[in-house]
């Protein structure tokens, strides 16, 4: 066996693997790969790139709506969980532990210790994790914090579970770990 070659085909498979696109036809995609290294593709280059990005925006759509319907149902469940309050944006949340200092405004500048995590519970950040916690001015985070922390006070440990729209929305997250569309919760120490 060309090692070469296979290391390439474990690439390759990876990429699609990634990709969401696991189920390709291994028949027909070696057939694409030898026709066009003998130079006798029944396609364009250009014309397979259509092919391609129009099944990836598919994909994307339905990974997208799968994380809507996902987050939208979660949320419906957790609301009828007890201590579990919805405000009228649809941020929920828990307080664990109640604060006695004051409430900060979405102006203020604060500081936090917090978890992140997605709704299957793989956990994208921490400041636990880091061994200090992080400050920066309220209304230059997501909309889900600006609004939650104003209703903590200053001691306070609280779970916030964040409806897609108040979290990045159809935009993954810097760094990818947090795909579109999805709900998050948040454990939160001011």
């Amino acid at each position: 066996m060309d090692s070469l070659s296979y290391a390439l085909g474990v690439l390759f498979a990876t990429n699609l693997s990634n990709e969401g696109l696991s189920s390709v036809d291994g028949e027909s995609l070696k057939s694409g790969f030898e026709a066009t290294l003998a130079g006798d593709a029944t396609m364009s280059a250009s014309e397979a790139d259509a092919i391609v990005r129009t099944e990836m925006t598919k994909l994307k759509e339905e990974q997208a709506n799968a994380f809507k319907e996902e987050g939208e149902s979660f949320l419906r469940e957790n609301a009828k969980n007890d201590g579990i309050v919805t405000t009228a944006s649809g941020l929920q949340y828990r307080h664990t532990v109640e604060g006695t200092g004051a409430s900060p405004d979405a102006t203020d500048e604060v500081t936090v210790h917090y978890r992140g995590t997605l709704l299957d519970g793989t956990e994208f950040d921490s400041s636990l994790k880091r061994g200090e916690p992080i400050s920066f001015p309220l209304n230059g985070v997501i909309r889900g914090w600006t609004e939650g922390l104003q209703l903590m006070k200053e001691g306070g440990k609280t779970t916030f579970y964040i409806p897609q729209e108040l979290a990045y929305g159809a935009r993954p997250a810097p760094g990818g770990a947090i795909p579109p569309y999805a709900a998050l919760i948040f454990e939160v120490e001011l």
